[in-house]
């Protein structure tokens, strides 16, 4: 299998769109700098960036290619990460998918580090993400646009922010207690908030994840839904795709998972995760990010 944690090679900054990125990694137009990022959203790629986080996706057993992607960056006193799942049946959604993350993850990591509020840099990146994929409709067949998902977390001293769009996930995970930090943007979570259905009927329909917002340009005007709180514990924040929850939906299950091997860092914990999925049948593409809090450069610190 692949494993690349490599730079991606782009001209034009991902933030202000019109500047372009210099050899030392930052615009020369607003100044940002860009993130680090898996670059190929096909078959198994990692991220490594030691005590600060870690990904892992694959394009598990079932599917011919990886329509998932990731990126990670640092921050000056922590990091942030970005999912995007690229929907099946768009064309183009493999593309889609790692330009999004890409791109937002350079205005998190970007605004972040220069003292923008984390919620409205999340705000942000998900609208430079929406951005990037409508600009990749066919303009003669609109239709046949591509689309995506969208999860994002800052992590750092402050605490945890969250961002997404469509049903790619967000968990906060921690040994005394885990939850699940994001709503779904899919029929079945429409169903059971407006009353019309009870959890149970709503999963069980064949609609259920049929998806009610995404990043697309046949999605309308988007905005993400965030939220931001911080810890009392240390713990995890975990992105994923469905191509995990829908294996593990429950936080509890997953932070077993996580934790299950003690204290091997980040990457540790990612992996297990996609092998729980792969283990439970890995039916659909498998991506998952892992940001521990409180953030720390060196392992007991």
């Amino acid at each position: 299998m692949d494993t690349r944690a490599d730079l991606p090679v782009i001209a034009e900054c991902a933030d202000c769109g019109g500047g372009v990125i210099g050899a030392d990694g930052y615009c020369e137009q607003c100044g940002l700098r860009r993130p680090s990022s898996a670059r190929e959203g096909r078959g198994h790629f990692e991220i490594d960036l030691g005590f600060l986080g870690a990904a892992v996706s694959d394009r598990g057993l079932r599917r011919r290619r990886n329509e998932d992607a990731v990126a990670l960056a640092a921050l000056p006193a922590g990091a942030c990460g970005v999912v995007c799942d690229g929907v099946a049946t768009a064309p183009g959604s493999d593309e889609a998918s790692r330009r999004a993350a890409d791109a937002a993850a350079a205005v998190l990591s970007g605004r972040v580090s220069v003292g923008v509020d984390a919620r409205d840099a999340t705000r942000a990146a998900a609208e430079r993400a929406a951005e990037v994929v409508t600009s990749l409709a066919p303009s003669q067949n609109p239709d046949e646009a591509p689309a995506c998902t969208f999860v994002s977390a800052v992590v750092d001293r402050a605490g945890v922010t969250v961002g997404w769009v469509g049903d790619s996930r967000a968990y906060w995970l921690a040994p005394g207690g885990s939850s699940l930090l994001t709503r779904d943007d899919s029929w079945a979570a429409r169903m059971v908030d407006s009353g019309e259905l009870s959890e149970a009927a709503a999963w069980a329909d064949r609609r259920a994840h049929v998806l009610t917002a995404w990043l697309g340009a046949d999605a309308g005007a988007v905005e993400a839904r965030v939220t931001a709180f911080r810890p009392a514990v240390p713990g995890l924040v975990m992105l994923c795709s469905d191509g995990l929850w829908n294996h593990l939906p429950e936080p509890s299950a997953l932070a077993a998972v996580a934790f299950a091997a003690g204290a091997d860092g980040p990457a540790g914990a990612a992996r297990r995760l996609l092998r729980a999925a792969l283990d439970a049948g890995g039916h659909d593409n498998v991506t998952v990010a892992v940001i521990p809090y409180p953030t720390s450069r060196e392992p007991g610190r």
